[in-house]
């Protein structure tokens, strides 16, 4: 065999490794967004149950639970793109935080047994959701890396690979919580 042929085997395969890894990475990046998806549905099928709960005593925040109900009903929308469910994802968990927040000042509220049940589920979801999302930031980063690192980069504009979107968290939560305002 001569070694030019040679030559050709190796690049034929490490081309063909280059491909396959780059659609593992593809498929990879696909599968966890998917279970996201699967934990947030979840999430959005709870909310009618914790404005429905709600409502009646938080009159004051009405204005509120209108915003969450329809972040839920955009959510739930059919074809929408990876990049808007992440930002409605933002939106949802802010309001939701808003709603926990707003509850503490009902004190009827807060001992009511659904209530109480209602935030249980929906802190066990929420941690659901923040597993969910680093395992997806986790492959979007490799998925990212690969299709910008050379030689990977090459194949992966070839193939028309684009860079992902991370979750990241809304901006309100990137402030420090200002314990001394808690008590106040």
């Amino acid at each position: 065999m001569s070694t030019s042929l040679i030559v050709l085997i190796l690049i034929v395969i490490v081309l063909v490794l280059m491909y396959n890894s780059l659609v593992a990475k593809k498929n990879q990046v696909e599968n966890i967004f998917a279970s996201v998806d699967t934990v947030l549905k979840k999430r959005y099928d709870l909310i009618p149950n914790l404005v429905a709960s709600v409502s009646k005593y938080m009159e004051h925040e009405k204005s509120l639970l209108q915003e969450v109900t329809k972040l839920r009903a955009e959510a739930n929308k059919p074809n929408i793109s990876d990049e808007h469910k992440i930002a409605l994802d933002a939106k949802v968990s802010s309001a939701l935080g808003s709603i926990m927040i707003a509850v503490e000042n009902y004190p009827e509220l807060k001992a009511n047994e659904n209530v109480m049940h209602l935030q249980h589920t929906l802190h066990e979801i929420e941690e659901q959701i923040s597993a969910a999302r680093r395992a997806y930031n986790q492959s979007v980063t490799d998925y990212n890396n690969a299709i910008e690192m050379v030689p990977t980069n090459f194949m992966a504009s070839a193939m028309n690979y684009k860079r992902k979107q991370v979750f990241e968290i809304v901006e309100s939560e990137r402030k420090n919580v200002d314990v001394k305002e808690l008590f106040n």
